[in-house]
């Protein structure tokens, strides 16, 4: 695996060197620069490619093998090629750079996800090499836009050319990072993700002289009120499902597994999980509140008569739209009159189930690439471009194997943060492994 490694490696430094950075404008992301660099180096004799592309410079790109048997099973490699901007100031070494140090690749994107987008590309192209001809269809996609919606990559490709990309069975990011508890090395897959229900609220006041405040009705003070109300409110622990799926799969000693699965007290269950496992454990068991940006006043010396708050609102499946409205009257409680619901915007939670002949062949095959790995479903507090394949009836999970050099802590660390970075073995895990799924898959 040696060479495919060093294809791995020099693939994932280009798309870091690329800059496809999406700041949610449609003129940014300019991914066709990725799309075209992974379109030369995938074009083998017969190899069957399209582009897309819905917006000038946002294009994705899908690769399709045809199988041999239309009853077969088939299997979606997906990756995307945006990344999230970067404040250069932060970093020990050039976010853009790709540079390769003491066996890490540095760099924007090297986690989320370029490093799969990678490692799948040179898989599918190991295969072609190969002269592989599948019995069910094999797709491998690197897909624009993820980091803002997927406006103008997966959501439109599903709405308008989703006979190229329909298929049975679809893999992208992210997993394979280890658990920190738990008996034994639990690989986390992730089955599932939660939705948003993002609110913008409009607190209204009184305007007058701002040199009378005294029994003022300010709307920025209120406001301030209604954020500090938000930011203290918890919502109700969600035990079943998938929850249980995931503590039930850890092996945990009995009285931390009970207390975990109860919902009257896995909040204090949780509390007692260091860093940042903690904050995730309970992402995942909540719908979460988070009032991001406040807007407010008009001039210094007016009394502001309208604030506007954002929230960041991550659902539960089945917390979505009443159920969060009246989450939201319970924490704001007797100021509720004073203000309405200007904005909301839905992206309901979804999930897969975990009983699925690709489940199966991931458990299989893991542990033939990372000895002593054990699969274990998760959910992510984040939305992946899977959403719109989940609502298709596509069977997703998020993957991909990490070595131990990356524990859970600091590959939750790196997303969108500084100082982003895979090591080779990694790549070297996640190579072996697509080539391994998708002949066994479609094989």
């Amino acid at each position: 695996m040696a060479a495919a490694v060093d294809e791995t490696t020099d693939l994932l430094q280009q798309l870091i060197r690329n800059q496809c950075v999406n700041d949610g404008t449609v003129a940014s992301g300019n991914e066709s620069r990725s799309a075209e660099m992974l379109a030369s180096y995938l074009q083998l004799p017969g190899v069957e490619m399209k582009r897309y592309e819905p917006e000038p410079g946002r294009v994705s790109l899908v690769l399709r093998i045809p199988g041999s048997d239309p009853e077969a099973p088939s299997l979606h490699l997906m990756g995307h090629t945006d990344v999230v901007p970067v404040n250069p100031a932060g970093w020990r070494h050039d976010p853009f750079g790709g540079e390769l140090i003491d066996g890490e690749v540095w760099g924007r994107g090297a986690i989320d996800m370029l490093d799969i987008t990678a490692s799948m590309a040179v898989a599918v192209r190991r295969l072609l090499a190969g002269g592989f001809r599948p019995r069910g269809t094999l797709l491998y996609s690197a897909i624009a836009d993820e980091e803002a919606r997927g406006t103008y990559g997966a959501e439109w490709i599903v709405d308008n050319a989703w006979d190229d990309v329909r298929t049975d069975f679809l893999l992208t990011e992210f997993g394979g990072m280890r658990i920190p508890f738990g008996r034994g090395r639990n690989v986390a897959v992730l089955t599932g993700e939660k939705g948003s229900q993002w609110t913008k609220l409009r607190v209204r006041g009184t305007p007058g002289h701002g040199s009378l405040p005294y029994r003022s009705d300010n709307a920025v003070v209120k406001a301030s009120e209604v954020v500090s109300r938000i930011a203290r409110y918890r919502a109700p622990a969600r035990v079943a499902g998938l929850w249980r799926r995931f503590v039930e799969g850890l092996d945990l000693p009995g009285l931390q597994r009970t207390l975990l699965l109860n919902a009257r007290t896995v909040g204090r269950a949780i509390d007692r999980v260091p860093g940042n496992a903690g904050s995730y454990l309970y992402a995942i068991t909540h719908t979460t509140f988070s009032p991001n940006i406040v807007h407010g006043g008009i001039k210094t010396n007016i009394i502001p008569d309208s604030a506007e708050i954002d929230i960041d609102i991550r659902t539960i499946a089945g917390d979505d739209g009443e159920p969060v409205r009246a989450m939201l009257r319970d924490a704001i409680g007797d100021l509720w009159p004073q203000l309405e619901i200007t904005h909301e915007s839905f992206n309901p939670a979804t999930s897969s189930p975990l009983d699925t002949p690709l489940w199966d062949t991931l458990a299989r095959l893991t542990p033939e690439v990372a000895p002593g790995a054990k699969l274990v479903p998760i959910l992510t507090m984040g939305a992946t471009d899977a959403r719109f394949f989940r609502r298709k009836g596509v069977v997703c999970y998020g993957y991909g194997l990490l070595s131990d050099r990356i524990n859970f802590g600091q590959f939750v660390r790196m997303f969108h943060a500084n100082d982003e970075r895979v090591d080779l073995e990694s790549l070297r895990l996640m190579t072996d492994l697509w080539e391994r799924v998708a002949r066994e898959v479609v094989g």
